[in-house]
């Protein structure tokens, strides 16, 4: 298999199903004026995305032996919030883009007005999930995953690192600025993902540094990833409008250092990556394998 081992490729499917599992029970379309907007989730929602982030999140969580309906719950309030950034960075007053996971977005399906509210309603769903008792007994629990998920997503994290990518069509962004704009955009959600495993598994948080290098790491590999197939990427089997960031000026990790360069920053990351799950045995091999996945991705 070129892009995943069989071991990954399985975890990754099962982790996909799971997740189209929960998120049709979430989102079942009642039978009133409001069903355009639930299928608006769900055209967004199910089917289709790599599901890294719940990947993520399964696969720290067996470090600490957590419940797998728990993690679930975790990794779909986190895809949540993964898909309605993806909704709301499609609109045409932000990306503008007419594809996603290889079929329309969702403003070209259902308009703006109904894609708006969608993603509202994602957001707010995910936060509905990690508060709700079932998915942890421990209220203090349930409080530090609220309280690390609300930091990845807002002018801290997600969309901050999204308003400096807005920027960029504006300005010229030298290496750090640009490893900082990822870092909040794409690496915080990663980095939450990572970290909600060790939360469930109640580890304290000077116990999860190595974690959270592992999850800055493999952000910011994956970005640059991103940005070589932005490039040399083939539309199909990424599934959205390709080459728009050089035809919108942007500065991008590929523009800055270089293709050769690129490739062997994103090596050192992973090799960085899996360096800082030193201290695990073979219960971390996932998240190695998923280190090493993120080179080799073709989306």
């Amino acid at each position: 298999m070129s892009a995943a081992s069989l071991s990954l490729a399985t975890a990754m499917s099962d982790v996909a199903s799971d997740i189209d599992r929960r998120l049709d029970h979430f989102l079942t379309v009642p039978d009133d004026p409001r069903g355009d907007l639930y299928r608006a989730m769900r055209h967004a929602a199910i089917g289709g995305g790599k599901r890294l982030r719940p990947l993520l999140v399964f696969a720290t969580a067996r470090l600490f032996a957590v419940d797998r309906d728990c993690a679930g719950r975790v990794a779909t309030a986190i895809e949540c919030i993964h898909v309605y950034s993806l909704i709301h960075d499609d609109l045409p007053a932000m990306d503008n883009d007419d594809m996603r996971r290889g079929k329309p977005t969702v403003h070209k399906v259902y308009g703006e007005a109904t894609a708006i509210l969608a993603g509202d309603c994602l957001h707010a769903l995910a936060f509905e999930i990690l508060s709700d008792p079932l998915t942890h007994a421990d209220p203090f629990v349930r409080s530090e995953l609220v309280l690390d998920l609300a930091r990845a997503a807002g002018p801290t994290g997600m969309a901050g690192g999204q308003a400096l990518d807005l920027e960029a069509e504006k300005s010229s962004f030298d290496l750090p600025t640009v490893t900082r704009l990822q870092a909040m955009k794409t690496g915080a959600l990663i980095a939450c993902s990572v970290e909600a495993g060790a939360i469930l598994g109640k580890v304290p948080p000077e116990g999860r540094t190595g974690l959270r290098g592992y999850a800055r790491d493999v952000g910011l590999a994956f970005q640059i990833v991103d940005d070589i197939l932005d490039v040399e990427g083939d539309e199909a089997a990424v599934g959205k409008a390709l080459r728009k960031d050089g035809e919108a000026g942007k500065e991008t990790f590929l523009s800055l250092l270089g293709l050769d360069r690129a490739r062997a920053q994103a090596e050192m990351l992973v090799d960085q990556a899996i360096e800082h799950l030193q201290h695990f045995g073979a219960e971390a091999d996932l998240l190695r394998e998923i280190a090493r996945f993120t080179l080799e991705r073709d989306r």
